[in-house]
């Protein structure tokens, strides 16, 4: 009987492995036959009944032993093909459902495949410990305490509990790592999102409902984040509904949101910028929706647009694609919902000289200067006129809208240092380009005390540019004097 279940070591459903289950099952009923017969009563049979019931017994777990093996294989098929009972991802075989409950993940329900503590004690698994933290919690999901740190220290000891609990029902521990990955992605998961992606090619009320819930789904979970980095083509499927379309009212403004949306829940995660950006029809698509999108979709549109251009060469694709144009249409209109967007992905987009051409060629000069007089978003527009006043036209063009008297109120009225910095510098570019305007700035010093201030308690390079008039303005003085 030693031998009949050392046949069945590796319990697969081969024909060989059946044949042998059958073989076991008609030993097993001979020698029950054998115990049932002596119990009734055969004379002189006790010592042969022992050796009986006891083959009978070995025969009963080697049975037991292959019936465990074919339902973990079955488990593990299902797995590797993509089954296992409707997406759920808590299939477990009858035997694994039945272990303690001390080896069960509290987050998964799952057996544990890589136990680690937590800061308040508690054991879970580590990819979906690791996937709770990374969405930003930080706190124990169990207890709800704040973690004071999110070190994860293996549980060496109910690993080897585990181990060995999987080891005397001959399963092997290495058959329960195969559907979760480190980011605790499980293959449940990655189904349930290329159905979600499936359904973009279907109905619109089916588009609709994929679409939410991939737009929740991927502002709450990283992982799901990361699944779009994974299909190449996962982006573009996303997308479907955009492109089947051949005119914008035939898109439902609530499907057109979602979708918007999601490429800005993607577009922050930072090993999908590149992917994101690159991918043909994306930036298009974001462009249009700052156009005629609702305001919300707008900017929205607009957030992506300044989180893919922390990428340099972003910067570059945006800007080639017309972005600006709509960009600084948002920001005229003035929108409160939008326009810090707008105002954040312009001021990224002009980091680069060819993208500050762009923008004064779209009108950006007065549109912001405009923005600044009605006293709206004044730090981040501050920021942006400075970064284009290097730009010869620009000076002009705010020499023309009367900026200076602007830029010096803020300079006297305002307590932060970087508007005053900021102010100073577009300033000095109107001096040196207009020396008529140095007659202002000598009555403003004259009047307040303005740049003597600023040269004595500005920013260092307040502190430059400041001086720099004040000496343009001493220099001017001294050149008076002598002509007379």
């Amino acid at each position: 009987m030693a031998k009949m279940g050392a046949a069945l070591e590796e319990g697969d459903q081969t024909a060989e492995a059946k044949a042998k289950a059958v073989e076991l099952k008609r030993e097993l009923k001979r020698l029950v036959k054998l115990i049932v017969e002596d119990d009734h009563g055969d004379d002189g049979g006790g010592d042969c009944s022992l050796d009986v019931i006891e083959r009978a017994k070995e025969a009963l777990l080697a049975l037991k032993d292959f019936k465990v093996k074919q339902s973990l294989a079955k488990t593990v098929s299902l797995r590797k093909m993509g089954g296992g009972g409707g997406g759920g991802g808590n299939d477990e075989s009858p035997v694994l459902s039945c272990c303690p409950e001390q080896f069960r993940c509290p987050l998964s329900k799952r057996i544990m495949r890589d136990p680690v503590i937590i800061a308040t004690g508690q054991t879970y698994d580590r990819p979906f410990i690791q996937k709770w933290l990374n969405s930003g919690n930080r706190t124990c999901p169990n207890t709800r305490q704040v973690l004071s740190h999110t070190l994860l220290t293996p549980n060496y000891l109910i690993r080897e509990m585990i181990y060995g609990w999987c080891e005397n029902r001959g399963i092997k521990f290495s058959d329960l790592i195969d559907d979760v990955n480190e980011d605790g992605i499980m293959d449940a998961d990655r189904d349930h999102f290329f159905s979600l992606l499936e359904k973009m090619s279907s109905t619109i009320s089916e588009q609709k409902a994929a679409a939410k819930e991939l737009r929740l789904l991927t502002k709450r979970l990283p992982s799901y984040r990361a699944l779009f980095g994974e299909s190449a083509n996962a982006i573009a499927q996303l997308l479907k509904p955009l492109s089947q379309r051949t005119s914008r009212n035939e898109i439902a403004p609530d499907l057109h949101e979602d979708l918007i949306t999601t490429l800005l829940n993607l577009s922050i995660h930072d090993s999908n910028k590149k992917l994101v950006a690159e991918t043909p029809m994306v930036i298009s698509v974001l462009v249009d929706a700052l156009k005629w999108g609702t305001i919300q979709t707008r900017s929205n549109a607009a957030a992506a647009l300044f989180t893919l251009s922390a990428l340099d060469s972003n910067k570059i694709l945006i800007g080639k694609s017309g972005a600006l144009g709509p960009l600084i249409d948002l920001l005229d209109e003035g929108h409160p919902l939008a326009m810090k967007d707008a105002a954040s992905a312009i001021f990224n987009l002009c980091i680069t000289q060819e993208n500050r051409e762009r923008a004064v060629r779209e009108g950006a000069v007065s549109v912001i200067l405009k923005k600044i007089k009605d006293k709206s978003h004044v730090d981040e527009l501050l920021a942006i006129l400075a970064m284009l006043s290097t730009h010869t036209r620009v000076v002009e063009e705010l020499d023309e809208l009367g900026a200076v008297q602007c830029l010096l109120d803020i300079i006297r009225d305002t307590p932060c240092a970087r508007n005053k910095e900021n102010c100073i510098a577009i300033l000095y570019g109107i001096c040196m380009n207009n020396r008529i305007k140095l007659r202002e700035m000598r009555e403003e010093e004259n009047a307040y005390g303005t740049l003597s201030q600023l040269a004595r308690d500005g920013t260092s390079r307040a502190k430059r540019k400041a001086n720099g008039i004040l000496e343009r303005l001493n220099r001017a003085v001294n050149l008076t004097h002598t002509s007379r």
